[in-house]
């Protein structure tokens, strides 16, 4: 990203957010690509358009090969929040995600994350959720486990086989395997890791309980509140639609604000709810999930009725299996707050 650009970006979003809290997220590709020195200009500027009472925030998401004692001490010295994708134990994770060359890339990872450890980073294991490690549920918490992990995100592989409607490919994770995956580890993680460990769907999932709203973009009931800026100033609707359909202005001739609050960019985002099968909108659980991701909404419902997401019913094995626990704590809740 050239420095103007960079430059109005960071102005722009300053602009943009309301206070006093402003959150930026840096991914890729491989956000490390760019070197320390952007990100040291990426402050520079965050400082120079921060008002004196809003605090700045940075979240950056890797894989965790470039990670050395240069980049963890930049990262530590500001506040930085990181997310390390690793995909389970050394087997599990060497499977998809390997160099060019086809080198194992586990090593370089776990020296990584214990560098996060070393310095005190605030770190947060993405683990994807792919056709092999989705068999291994508790071998890959307790993996977790072992290494400290606190903080840890499942995120389920869906890759669709746009050549034949409602198929994925080969290694995107089967639905209702990553139902069990996750009541399995709910199970565990109930048992003697409340408190001590945090799931981030676990914790989503039990947000309606208590009468939040989702924070999680995927299961709140619109979306669009998640865009890109690309390298060039392209402002699109969402990461997971970046293509000419999506592409809403470049923030070098249209304001950010200006942007978000576009009709396309709202449309988009109303779009979620509205296209909500009568399936979904039917379903007891329904609030837990709101149709998750539209991305993943190509197969049909029962009905036959278009629209309804691929890992429906893996989600509705896990929500219904933990329908019970979210109801009983949230009842407590209100009763300790009246």
């Amino acid at each position: 990203m050239p420095d103007d650009v960079l430059e109005e970006y960071l102005r722009q979003h300053i602009e943009a957010s309301l206070g006093p809290d402003v959150i930026f997220s840096w991914h890729g590709g491989e956000p490390l690509l760019a070197g320390i020195d952007f990100y040291r200009k990426a402050l520079e500027f965050q400082k120079k358009y921060k008002p004196f009472s809003y605090n700045v925030y940075n979240g950056i998401q890797t894989n965790g090969v470039l990670l050395n004692r240069e980049w963890c001490r930049f990262l530590a010295e500001n506040n930085f929040y990181v997310g390390i994708s690793i995909d389970g134990y050394e087997e599990l994770h060497d499977r998809f995600r390997i160099y060019n060359d086809g080198r194992p890339s586990f090593a370089k990872v776990i020296a990584g994350y214990r560098l996060l450890q070393e310095y005190n980073i605030r770190n947060e294991i993405l683990c994807v959720v792919n056709s092999v490690n989705v068999q291994k549920p508790l071998e890959v918490y307790r993996f977790f486990k072992r290494f400290g992990a606190e903080f840890i995100t499942f995120l389920p592989l869906v890759i669709r086989d746009v050549t034949v409607p409602g198929k994925v490919s080969d290694i995107s994770v089967p639905a209702e395997d990553f139902g069990r995956f996750l009541c399995t580890i709910f199970d565990e993680w109930i048992a003697g890791d409340i408190g001590r460990i945090k799931i981030q769907i676990f914790e989503e999932a039990v947000r309606p309980a208590f009468g939040q709203e989702h924070t999680l973009c995927i299961f709140k009931k619109t979306c669009g509140g998640v865009p890109v800026v690309e390298h060039n100033g392209d402002f699109y609707s969402c990461d997971h639609y970046v293509d000419e359909e999506h592409l809403i202005g470049n923030i070098k001739s249209d304001t950010l604000s200006e942007m978000l609050r576009s009709e396309r960019q709202r449309s988009f985002g109303q779009a979620k709810f509205n296209t909500l099968p009568q399936y979904c909108i039917n379903c007891e659980v329904r609030d837990m999930c709101n149709g998750e991701c539209p991305k993943n909404r190509f197969i049909t419902a029962p009905s036959g009725e278009a629209g309804l997401n691929y890992l429906c019913s893996g989600y509705k094995m896990f929500f219904r299996h933990i329908k019970p626990f979210a109801d009983a704590v949230g009842a407590e809740w209100r009763r300790r707050n009246g």
